[in-house]
């Protein structure tokens, strides 16, 4: 790609790489539609519905040869007799997700679910969006949509959204559940700094017939705070204040904590067949989805 970009949230070269990597779920939860992922049943009709570009490990029997002897570049048919993947994207956006010194852990969490929707779209699969922000309020959403054309709204829909709220990662995942159809992945991108019952957030996923996989954004404050002396810390969601005495020595406390918090949440994700990553807002991008996520198996 060149010229001007597509969106503010991936550059052009970051777009190109993803639309030949594919999702690789852990089981194979799938609708009986189009897609790229084979059901256990399989499937005998020949209906052609897109091209993508060819990605190391593809079946060689699906590639378009006609057009590889015109372009010298293979493409891959695909066909309505594969069935299809639902990826549902959530994206915490409460007010805790603007911390950042840098990046923000909103803008970091849009960005993974916008790569995450490349990789579906491309493929052929259904993807739907959510974005929660105020507890007692609707999850704003993006419909289920499919196909290279729906790219420019789901980029959209992420380029626009701000942080602010008080929804606890849990009760927005069981809104979004409430209108959310269909078996795959629920990819969800939060801070998890909840007081709630995050067992039971990824039991909700499970029921569903989604595999969970969560990516724990972090800012580098929030990984490894530098605080001293005397303090007064302040909740931005529900604006609690606590005053600390000698913050320094609090700290070990709260990297016990954190450490704990994220075992349990790659305990519960994996327990569910899901997957779990822990990410800092300061990590390259491209380190990140082309390096750890392909690395750990969550892209091919």
């Amino acid at each position: 790609m060149s010229g001007s970009s597509l969106t503010t949230l991936l550059p052009n070269d970051v777009l190109g790489r993803l639309e030949r990597v594919r999702l690789q779920p852990v089981r194979r939860l799938t609708n009986p539609s189009r897609g790229e992922h084979l059901a256990g049943k399989g499937g005998s009709s020949t209906e052609f519905a897109d091209y993508r570009d060819y990605a190391p490990g593809d079946d060689v029997r699906f590639v378009d040869w006609n057009i590889f002897s015109r372009l010298n570049k293979p493409y891959m048919k695909l066909y309505r007799h594969e069935e299809e993947l639902h990826v549902c994207l959530i994206v915490d956006a409460s007010a805790s997700m603007k911390y950042g010194s840098g990046e923000t852990k909103l803008m970091r969490a849009c960005r993974l679910a916008a790569a995450f929707g490349v990789c579906a779209l491309t493929s052929v699969e259904k993807v739907s969006a959510h974005v929660c922000h105020a507890a007692g309020t609707e999850p704003v959403r993006l419909p289920p949509c499919t196909g290279r054309k729906s790219l420019p709204r789901l980029l959209k829909f992420l380029e626009t959204v701000e942080p602010g709220g008080d929804y606890p990662i849990e009760d927005a995942v069981r809104d979004v559940l409430k209108r959310h159809r269909g078996r795959g992945i629920a990819v969800i991108a939060s801070d998890f700094l909840t007081f709630g019952d995050v067992p039971g957030l990824f039991g909700q996923l499970q029921a569903a017939g989604l595999e969970p996989w969560a990516v724990q954004v972090l800012s580098p404050e929030e990984i490894d705070p530098d605080l001293t002396g005397d303090l007064r810390l302040v909740d931005c969601e529900n604006g609690a204040g606590l005053d600390v005495t000698r913050a320094g020595d609090l700290l070990g406390y709260y990297h016990d904590h954190r450490l704990a918090l994220e075992d349990e949440l790659a305990v519960q994700c994996r327990q569910r067949g899901g997957r779990f990553l822990p990410v800092s807002t300061e990590e390259p991008l491209k380190d990140l989805l082309f390096g750890d996520l392909r690395r750990r198996g969550w892209l091919r």
